[in-house]
């Protein structure tokens, strides 16, 4: 499973679905786009947008499949209710889930956590982060050595070249634009960079 906002799904979350395909020999690889996402202090694009992008992004990479599970339930949107509904459609299955370093430093934070390392493989691939979350980075790796609940077998590491594309950046980008459509050839597919443009998303009105 590799969960996640994609407003927009970018290169880098592109690069890390190859690596967690061609690393992990998965059956399947989930793209699972966020519902309501609890953790975000901003509000999301709309749904159909996100899940249309994704589409866009990922629908052809062999091996994935596009799934709908958290924006079709009601409420605020947890990785561990995805992850059980995984289980139980697939009781025979190993479950992996996909994250990346940023989203590692505040893994102690998420819902029933604890819970998501008895029932799934943690998979962090490397990424770009702020000082800050390498700090809280440090603090959740010195968590892992001290404590015997938290044990490192839990956690794989996927390997990847630093890609520093964000999904905050490329919003900022686009918003920042005047009248003309910015070059998103090193940030989105070409596919995900014409829908931007066509449905008008995150330029200010």
């Amino acid at each position: 499973m590799f969960g996640g906002a994609f407003d927009p799904p970018h290169l880098a979350h592109i690069a890390m679905a190859k690596v967690a395909l061609e690393t992990l020999d998965l059956t399947e690889l989930h793209i699972v786009p966020t519902g309501k996402a609890w953790h975000k202090s901003r509000v999301l694009s709309d749904a159909e947008h996100r899940l249309a992008m994704v589409k866009l992004a990922f629908e052809k990479m062999p091996g994935v499949v596009v799934d709908e599970t958290e924006l079709n339930r009601t409420g605020s949107s947890f990785t561990i209710d995805t992850l059980e509904a995984l289980q139980a459609a697939n009781p025979e299955a190993q479950l992996c889930l996909i994250i990346g370093t940023d989203q590692c430093a505040a893994f102690t934070h998420w819902q029933r956590w604890e819970e998501i390392l008895r029932i799934a493989i943690i998979c962090v691939a490397d990424r770009a982060i702020s000082a800050a979350s390498q700090a809280q980075l440090d603090v959740f790796t010195a968590s892992l050595n001290a404590s015997p609940s938290m044990s490192r077998q839990g956690f794989l590491s996927l390997s990847m070249p630093p890609m520093a594309q964000t999904a905050t950046q490329i919003r900022e980008l686009v918003a920042a634009s005047t009248g003309e459509n910015p070059d998103l050839s090193d940030w989105v597919p070409e596919a995900v960079a014409r829908y931007i443009s066509q449905h008008h998303l995150y330029t200010v009105s």
